[in-house]
């Protein structure tokens, strides 16, 4: 059965309440959940086109480097300050068996779950691509404004990017450091388009969504579902039999694989299955 339900239709949502009352849950979550924290999404209603770069171009020369941490730079100076919202304090009493996220804000942790997969990393670290060392985002957020004064108060009305960075066409003359340790290039710790999740991370997350059997529930919140790395799950959990819930704002990938769809606030309907389960 597949239930659409605009978000005055409180009947409906209350079916889906209801039927995620005493489940045991597997949530997916993606950038949705995160926009009332102030983070844009890419693909939510109304949001603009935007093509995030790619791992081949950022590791294809200086330009693109450069670029790429120019509007970083910026973003990090808002995401960083970014504060979990209701939704991910209600999923934080929720306790899912296993969290899995596609968002890279680190807002889940923040707000106190768990049992977190976050499937496409976390931007608060910085990975070097020379000697493998990872360290804060914040170290090198001192460096870059050490080496950059007066980028952040230039560039302070750019437009923020659900990636943790912004709108900028203009980012000659920006500095990049190296690694302090061995002079390498620098890239955040996040799975760029055109790089692999990491195979122990996907393993955890269909061990868990197997485990959930026609008991349980796949819930996902916020996701468009358009890449792979989350539409697997519900392609797995549909063939298992499971049920799939979907709670977003828009349409989704996995729509025909969903028992139930929902178009409401992920905040709101999140709040509401926390007094529903108890």
């Amino acid at each position: 059965m597949t239930l659409r339900a605009e978000p005055r239709d409180t009947s409906s949502v209350d079916e889906v309440l209801d039927f995620l009352a005493d489940r045991p849950l597997v949530a997916l979550t993606g950038a949705g959940l995160s926009t009332d924290s102030g983070i844009p999404d890419y693909r939510g209603p109304g949001a603009p086109v935007r093509m995030p770069m790619t791992y081949q171009e950022f590791v294809s020369g200086p330009v693109p480097q450069q670029r790429y941490w120019a509007r970083s730079h910026l973003g990090w100076a808002r995401m960083g300050h970014a504060e979990p919202n209701a939704g991910h304090r209600a999923m934080a009493r929720l306790d899912p068996d296993l969290l899995i996220t596609q968002n890279v804000d680190g807002l889940h942790e923040a707000a106190g779950s768990r049992q977190v997969v976050a499937l496409h990393g976390r931007v608060s670290e910085v990975v070097c691509l020379g000697c493998g060392a990872i360290t804060p985002r914040a170290a090198l957020q001192e460096r870059l404004a050490e080496l950059n004064a007066g980028w952040l108060a230039e560039h302070a009305s750019a437009a923020m990017r659900p990636d943790g960075d912004v709108e900028l066409e203009e980012t000659d003359g920006f500095v990049v450091p190296g690694c302090d340790g061995c002079g390498g290039l620098l890239k955040p710790h996040v799975v760029f388009f055109g790089e692999n999740v990491p195979a122990e991370r996907v393993a955890r997350c269909y061990a868990a969504v197997e485990a959930l059997g026609d008991d349980g529930v796949l819930l996902v919140a916020g996701s468009s579902l358009t890449v792979m790395s989350g539409l697997r799950f519900v392609k797995r959990a549909a063939r298992a039999g499971t049920p799939v819930v979907i709670v977003n704002r828009g349409t989704t990938r996995g729509d025909d694989h969903a028992t139930y769809t929902l178009a409401v606030g992920c905040s709101e309907f999140l709040t509401d299955l926390v007094e529903r389960r108890g």
